[in-house]
């Protein structure tokens, strides 16, 4: 019961954090910059919103977004974090269907075997270390470059939310990881063996009710 309960809460977290990729790549409040000094800024209250798709103005009065369709043109740390954050966000599908479909709790209409079922979890888990691992490439990079291409005052929360759906990513998966490396460890009974006082010979192991009675023998 304790090694479900974990992967219940790694597949929650990493669907958690799956969700948070998606919403930072679809937002664009990834970093907020100043055209000017910071005390103009601060007085103008005017600054500008940065993200994966837009630039928009941002102001008491005006909250202005100019698409960024010139893709040649991009600088390469927007152009590395799109296509980091988009696989990022495609590689979730099939992340959580392989961790779903190797629960025990699921029964498919054709027979896996648990190796399959564990091959399965391994898999999902790697796969949602990787979306982790792509995330942190791209939100790291992306305010660092901003940074020396303009003058960045603060981060948005589109970043916020891709930091963590991020962690959430990671500590989903790694759970994941752990719960198949504890299920591997963990002794079992299904090709367990007993030797028998009476043949002298080793049987396999069947219920504890049958080799009570065994040993009584």
């Amino acid at each position: 019961m304790a090694h479900i309960c974990r992967q219940l809460i790694g597949v929650g977290g990493s669907c958690a954090g799956w969700v948070g990729l998606i919403f930072a790549t679809a937002t664009n409040d990834w970093v907020r910059t100043c055209d000017y000094s910071m005390a103009t800024c601060l007085r103008i209250d005017e600054l500008g919103g940065h993200g994966l798709w837009a630039e928009c103005r941002v102001s008491p009065t005006l909250y202005n977004c100019e698409f960024l369709d010139q893709t040649f043109s991009l600088p390469a740390y927007v152009l590395v974090s799109r296509a980091l954050m988009i696989s990022a966000c495609l590689l979730g599908v099939p992340a959580i269907l392989l961790v779903l479909m190797s629960m025990p709790c699921v029964r498919l209409p054709t027979n896996y075997s648990t190796t399959i079922k564990k091959r399965r979890t391994q898999a999902g888990g790697i796969l949602f270390i990787i979306m982790a691992v792509f995330g942190t490439i791209a939100t790291v990079w992306y305010p660092i470059g901003s940074n020396k291409d303009k003058k960045l005052m603060s981060f948005g929360y589109s970043l916020y939310a891709g930091w963590v759906g991020t962690g959430l990513c990671l500590l989903g998966g790694v759970i994941i990881l752990c719960f198949q490396v504890a299920l591997i460890t963990s002794p079992s009974r299904e090709n367990s063996f007993f030797y028998s006082r009476r043949s002298g010979t080793a049987r396999e192991a069947e219920p504890p009710s049958n080799h009570a009675k065994s040993e009584r023998v």
